[in-house]
């Protein structure tokens, strides 16, 4: 195999099994197992494909993003890629010092000290205990742990841990840095100081690869990524068109599989421009859901708008009485904030005063649309877009 350049990663024809979940191993169950197996050949079925025919490149230097659902495999191939595990079958070559961040104590020994993890970490990099000595100082201030380094490990929160963990693998700059979906152990703050340390660590050359369900982060992270769905490649490209076709995945799924649950029915949703027609950024748009209840009730209305998935970019919430019957929920919502691309309204409705906390129509998917405007803006080198957006809003419910 030919010797690849430090901070490249090559990963070709990649398969990887587990041995299945098995039952507790009760004296029961083994006695009950022998008897359905003797005198038969053993099962070749007791084991599972995590991984079946992965292949991709990343350049030195490269960023390269892992999307998709949990138990997609995206975690596991990092494991391989680090050689915490190994594949069943196939090629992978990581070359340089790599940094991993696999789990919120990812490389920290808890009977050790913050700053004895440090040095420990370093060593196990390959770095010269002179050029930990020099980086000591921004860690531990990156982390925010100046007044605990000195505390052994194991009395950390989780997420002094995780700050630990990740400032030690981003200061002492591998060539390839690896990091799993743990910065949602953080709280905002940090998370958007990782995202920036992690965009100054790529600049100095460092190769990343980045699992998250973050999909905002991952764009503004990654350059280029692959979708893994069923233990296998589903997509891979440019970010931004790879993210497109997972949102949209995303999104058929959360229709398919949403509860009819809920005593008030949707039973028509649209989504519209000024004068009923096109939506388009920075205009007016109008959400129109007609509903029917079995009584009047006093309750709390909220419409969101998301991209695919569940989790939406913005949530609008209206409090008031709804009729018996058939009626109309209108909610207008002022200078659209959402550049080009396709979207979906979601619809609640949750019971107020003695009706509170009763989920009179679930959450769930009403309508797909599609805003036409400019693309998203690529920001200023250095700044990463993830703050909350202000929609005004007018309700009408006839």
């Amino acid at each position: 195999m030919p010797t690849l350049p430090d901070g490249a990663i090559h990963v070709e024809r990649v398969w990887k099994k587990f041995r299945a979940d098995r039952t507790a191993p009760l004296f029961y169950d083994q006695i009950t197992h022998f008897r359905k197996t003797v005198g038969r050949r053993s099962s070749r079925n007791d084991y599972r494909w995590v991984l079946k025919d992965v292949s991709l490149d990343v350049e030195p230097g490269g960023t390269l993003a892992l999307i998709g659902v949990n138990g997609s495999g995206k975690t596991t191939l990092l494991k391989i890629i680090s050689k915490v595990t190994y594949q069943s079958a196939g090629i992978v070559q990581a070359s340089g010092r790599m940094g991993a961040l696999l789990s919120v104590t990812s490389g920290i020994h808890p009977d050790l000290t913050g700053r004895e993890n440090v040095f420990l970490y370093g060593a196990v990099l390959g770095m010269r205990r002179q050029v930990t000595r020099e980086r000591f100082d921004q860690i531990v201030e990156f982390a925010g742990l100046t007044d605990a380094i000195d505390r052994q490990v194991k009395f950390f929160s989780m997420g002094m841990q995780m700050r630990l963990g990740f400032s030690i693998a981003a200061f002492l700059e591998p060539d390839i840095l690896l990091v799993d979906e743990v910065l949602s152990v953080g709280d905002a703050n940090f998370q958007q100081k990782c995202l920036q340390r992690i965009n100054e660590v790529v600049k100095q050359g460092t190769t990343l690869v980045y699992v998250s369900h973050d999909l905002t982060s991952v764009e503004a992270t990654c350059s280029h990524a692959v979708w893994l769905a069923d233990a296998k490649v589903k997509a891979a490209g440019p970010t931004r068109q790879v993210a497109a076709l997972y949102r949209s995945a995303v999104q058929d799924d959360a229709a398919s599989v949403t509860s009819s649950e809920g005593d008030v029915r949707l039973l028509k949703a649209e989504v519209s421009g000024p004068d009923g027609g096109q939506v388009r950024s920075l205009e007016d748009a109008e959400v129109r859901l007609t509903l029917n209840a079995p009584e009047p009730v006093e309750a709390e209305f909220f419409v969101g708008i998301s991209q695919g998935t569940a989790f939406p970019i913005f949530i609008m919430k209206h409090h008031g009485m709804f009729p018996a019957g058939d009626f109309e929920v209108r909610c207008t919502l002022r200078n659209l904030p959402l550049p080009k691309g396709h979207y979906s309204a979601w619809a609640a409705m949750s019971g107020f005063g003695r009706w509170s906390g009763k989920p009179y129509l679930p959450w769930k998917p009403a309508v797909a649309f599609d805003c036409m405007g400019p693309d998203l803006l690529t920001p200023p080198e250095g700044v990463m877009v993830m703050s909350p957006v202000y929609v005004g809003t007018t309700w009408t419910v006839e």
